[in-house]
């Protein structure tokens, strides 16, 4: 048996060596965590096979209105870099540094997300899939396409599949099935039908519709490139994110009712005017923004809990599946990619106990789960609302003061959740704990004017770090 040792200095299987284990392990769904934890199996010298509903998206455009691309920080890099793929991942991104805000008179405002060096990445969806695609095949993965699975037996491990494309059924008995198949999973869907079931799903009265900027005629970016963009304007707001040919992926969120909204923009005219008015700047820079708005669909943004997130020691649901969450902080594809690192941890302990393996996982995932969909819901009226407050702006300033004097004492929430390992259920702890501290002290009187005075930030330094 032939084993080869990886940058991390873990043991892994050379794809080509006698398979150890040769459980059947299916996975459902070839999105982004579905191919990643396909790496991770393979890598173990497992055998596994993924059904994936649509099309093969290296072959044919499945995109349909959603976002190109996203955005990807230290976790996910850091569950890559577990298969060994991370550095192959840092060449499609583009480093985003902080964010660029954007008034209604077209002036901007930089604001660093973290200390310098620290930066998210935009990366395209569709070009990180083919890629994970690619290394799972690569390492004997085989992934069967337009199999939509339309019916589960959990107490033997059996799916059926349609295919998309011939109507044809196929039943597949596996050792362990594991669910990937997003927010509306089919997995998930048959796990629900078993006792004790908890599941709750909330939409946000908001939508979103994808736009484009195209690139400038020489090829470059018509908007700063190391930057993600925000107009926020108060209940709404529009962000791009650059792409590596020069454009950039717009997103447009925004009510689906009221003066402000998806229901009111149904003319040319309508739209034309409404950009004109609330997004100015942009304008210019979106020679195919009616062709976009009407060309493209306007879809719903879903908060998915639930829990039990296994069905005994044969059925496991990872990422969407089990977790879904408003795309708000950049989290939503690295909290999946996170499930994958964790999953693989417990396993170097339990692989042979499946039971406590699954037990161990979704025990520890489940408080994270919960605590990055609360975090990004409180992004949202953070980028929508605040980023362009005073009042926001000066408690990021404190914050960063007291940051670069006491790093291990004080690390701004958005730190905690992008640049560094924490669990996510610990961060929401303390960035509730910091809330209650900052709201004291920019509460006290002329705080904006003298905050930088020796003597008062000696008092700020008191009063946050106890």
């Amino acid at each position: 048996m032939t084993e080869v040792i990886n940058n991390r200095g873990r043991y892994w299987l050379n794809c080509h060596a006698i398979r150890k284990n040769m459980e059947n392990n299916i996975i459902i769904g070839a999105g982004l965590v579905g191919s990643l934890h396909a790496v991770y199996l393979a890598k173990r010298g497992i055998k596994v096979e993924v059904y994936e509903r649509r099309p093969d998206m290296r072959k044919t455009d499945i995109s349909a209105g959603r976002s190109i691309n996203l955005a990807i920080s230290h976790r996910g890099l850091k569950a890559l870099d577990r298969v060994g793929l991370k550095e192959k991942v840092l060449k499609m991104v583009i480093p985003m540094p902080g964010r660029m805000i954007h008034d209604m008179e077209g002036n901007t405002n930089f604001q660093p997300y973290g200390k310098e060096g620290q930066h998210i990445n935009s990366v395209s969806r569709g070009g990180l899939n083919a890629m994970l695609m690619d290394e799972a095949e690569k390492l004997g993965v085989k992934i069967h396409f337009n199999q939509r699975c339309v019916t589960m037996n959990l107490e033997v491990g059996e799916a059926t599949f349609k295919n998309e494309s011939t109507g044809s059924i196929t039943k597949v008995v596996a050792d362990r099935l594991y669910g990937t198949d997003g927010a509306f999973s089919e997995v998930r869907h048959s796990m629900m039908l078993t006792e004790r079931f908890d599941y709750s799903q909330s939409y946000l009265k908001h939508g979103y519709k994808e736009l484009s900027i195209p690139a400038a005629e020489n090829g470059g970016f018509r908007l700063e490139k190391n930057a993600l963009h925000i107009w926020p304007r108060g209940g709404y707001m529009l962000i791009a994110l650059p792409n590596l040919d020069g454009s950039f992926t717009v997103t447009l969120f925004l009510s689906f009712e009221g003066k402000y909204a998806f229901e009111n923009l149904e003319t040319e005219k309508q739209v034309l005017d409404f950009f004109n008015e609330i997004f100015p700047d942009v304008v210019p820079h979106m020679p195919t923004l009616i062709d976009d708005f009407f060309g493209n669909p306007t879809s719903s943004l879903v908060t998915v809990k639930c829990f039990p997130w296994r069905f005994k020691d044969k059925v496991i649901i990872f990422g969407d599946a089990s977790h879904a969450i408003v795309p708000f902080y950049g989290q939503g594809m690295v909290s999946g990619f996170e499930d994958c690192y964790v999953f693989d941890q417990l396993a170097d302990k339990f692989w042979d106990d499946k039971e406590s393996l699954f037990e161990e996982f979704q025990n520890s995932r489940k408080p994270d789960a919960d605590a990055i969909a609360d975090l990004a819901l409180r992004n949202f009226i953070e980028m929508r609302d605040s980023v362009a407050n005073p009042k926001f702006l000066l408690r990021k300033q404190i914050e960063k003061a007291i940051n670069a004097k006491h790093p291990d004492k004080w690390v701004p929430l958005y730190s905690m959740v992008t640049f560094s390992e924490m669990r996510y259920s610990e961060a929401l702890t303390r960035g509730k704990q910091q809330d209650k501290i900052m709201e004291e002290i920019l509460s006290w009187d002329a705080i904006e004017d003298n905050w930088e005075n020796p003597a008062v930030f000696s008092k700020i330094e008191k009063v946050a770090l106890g």
